[in-house]
C-alpha cells in the first residue's frame, strides 16, 4: 500500500536506528551509557510531587481540565515572565498552557500554516521545528543557526527569492543541539527584520534556565515591539526536571495565541488538573529548585569536557542547555554522524545522538546529553578512549576508516 501523504513527507527517524542498536545491546547484557536522548534523569523536586499528591486526592480534579490551562497556572506563568524577563503578559489573552513545548510548536504550525507556506528554520535544529510545519503542509527553507552577523544575509535572500514570501522565522536560543546563546542585541535585529518584512517570529526558549556562564539568556519578548509579531514557547521539562509531566507554555502575540488556543480546543482538554496545580506551585516557588538543577548540569558539563578531552574527543564547553555539541574526531568524520553513533554503541557501549538527526548541516557532529551522573560520564570517556585507540586493529573487518561517504 502507498504511504500516506503526510507520513511520506517525513524523513526516516534516524534516532530510531541508534535506539534499536542500544536496545539490542542491552538485551545482550551490555551496560550502555546513554548520552543520546535529552531525557532528564534528575527527580522532580519533592515539593512539586507533594503538591500533586495532595491535589489528586480531590475527586473534583479528576474531571476534564481546561485546554488553555487553569487560570492560576496562566497567572503563574505571567508572573514568571515579569520576574525573569521584565515582560508583562495578560494571562487571559497572551498565555496558553501546552503539553510541553513540542506539542505547542506542532499545534502552532497547524494553526497558522497554509499548504506551501515557507518557514525559515535553523539547520541544525530540534526536529519538531521543521517537521511540525512539514506535517502542516509548509515548506522549510534552512537558515544559519549561529546568532551573529552571518545570520541575516541568508534571511534577506530568502525574502527576495521565496514564493510565497516566508510566513515565519523560527528561533531557538539557547539552542538544541548547538547550545548557542543569543544576545538581546541580536533579538533586536531579528524583530526589526521581522517587522520590516511582516514575518512571524516563533521562539523556542525551553532552556532559558539551564545556563552556566555569564548573564541569564534573554527572551526575545524583552525587545520593544516584539509582542506584535512573536510567540515564545517554554517548558517545565528541563527547568524543573518534569519531562514526563508534559507541561509547557506559549506566550506572546494575542492573535497568534488565540489561533493556537482555538486549535488546541479541538484536540485536547489540557493536562490533568493536579499536574497543572503542581506546575503552578513550581512556578510560584523561590527558584532554589531551578538553581540546584543548573548546578548539577554545570558539574556534569565540566566533567564531560575534561574527561572527553583527555580521551582525545574534544567537547567545547556549552554555555547553556543540557547538551554538548561536539565535532566527530577527524579520524572518524568521513563516516558521518549516524555510522559513528552506531559504532560508539557497538564498540564503546556509549549512546549519543547523531547530528544528522537535527538537519544535514549537523552531520559532522554528535550531541551529548548531560543525563548520566559524573561517574558514568567519566566511564563513557574511558570507553571511548579505548575504542578510538584500538580502532585500527578492531575495525578492519567492520568498516574501512579510509572509506568515503
Amino acid at each position: 500500500m502507498e504511504e500516506f501523504h503526510k507520513v511520506r513527507r517525513l524523513p526516516p527517524y534516524v534516532f530510531e536506528q541508534v535506539n534499536r542498536l542500544k536496545a539490542s545491546a542491552r538485551a545482550g547484557g551490555a551496560d550502555i551509557i546513554d548520552l543520546g536522548m535529552g531525557n532528564p534523569d534528575l527527580p522532580t523536586p519533592q515539593s512539586i510531587v507533594d503538591k500533586l499528591c495532595e491535589v489528586v486526592q480531590d475527586p473534583r480534579t479528576h474531571r476534564y481540565s481546561s485546554s488553555k490551562g487553569i487560570p492560576g497556572l496562566r497567572r503563574a506563568q505571567a508572573a514568571y515572565y515579569a520576574r525573569r524577563f521584565g515582560v508583562k503578559l495578560n494571562p487571559d489573552t497572551q498565555v496558553v498552557a501546552t503539553l510541553g513545548s513540542k506539542e505547542g510548536f506542532a499545534n502552532m504550525a497547524q494553526a497558522i500554516t497554509a499548504p506551501g507556506d515557507v518557514i525559515l528554520c535553523p539547520n541544525p535544529t530540534y526536529p519538531i521545528h521543521a517537521f511540525g510545519f512539514l506535517m502542516a503542509g509548509g515548506v522549510i527553507r534552512s537558515m544559519s543557526v549561529e546568532p551573529d552577523e552571518s545570520f541575516f544575509p541568508p534571511l534577506e535572500r530568502a525574502v527576495r527569492h521565496s514564493i510565497p514570501k516566508p510566513l515565519a522565522l523560527i528561533l531557538n536560543y539557547p539552542s538544541n543541539p548547538t547550545a548557542f546563546v543569543a544576545t538581546l542585541d541580536f533579538y533586536k535585529d531579528v524583530i526589526a527584520f521581522a517587522k520590516k518584512h511582516d514575518i512571524i517570529v516563533l521562539s523556542d526558549l525551553a532552556y532559558s534556565e539551564i545556563y552556566f556562564d555569564g548573564a541569564p539568556p534573554p527572551s526575545v519578548l524583552e525587545v520593544p515591539g516584539a509582542m506584535d509579531v512573536t510567540v515564545e514557547f517554554t517548558s517545565m521539562s528541563k527547568t524543573f526536571s518534569m519531562p514526563g509531566w508534559r507541561m509547557g507554555f506559549a506566550v506572546g502575540n494575542e492573535r497568534l495565541i488565540a489561533a493556537l488556543t482555538r486549535v488546541k480546543s479541538y484536540l485536547d482538554y489540557g493536562a490533568f488538573t493536579p499536574i497543572q496545580v503542581a506546575a503552578t506551585h513550581a512556578l510560584n516557588g523561590d527558584g532554589s529548585d531551578i538553581a540546584e538543577v543548573r548546578n548539577v548540569y554545570k558539574r556534569r558539563r565540566d566533567v564531560m569536557v575534561e574527561s572527553f578531552g583527555k580521551a582525545g574527543f574534544e567537547v567545547p564547553p556549552p554555555a547553556a542547555t543540557m547538551f554538548a555539541w561536539a565535532k566527530i574526531p577527524e579520524k572518524f568524520r568521513h563516516l558521518g554522524s549516524l555510522e559513528f553513533s552506531k559504532l560508539l554503541v557497538e564498540k564503546a557501549d556509549v549512546a549519543v545522538a547523531p547530528g544528522i538527526g537535527f538537519g544535514e548541516m549537523g552531520d559532522d557532529y554528535v550531541r551529548l546529553a548531560l543525563v548520566e551522573n559524573e561517574h558514568r560520564i567519566r566511564q563513557a570517556a574511558r570507553n571511548i578512549k579505548k575504542f578510538m585507540s584500538t580502532a585500527d586493529e578492531t575495525m578492519h573487518n567492520v568498516i574501512s576508516l579510509n572509506a568515503h561517504r
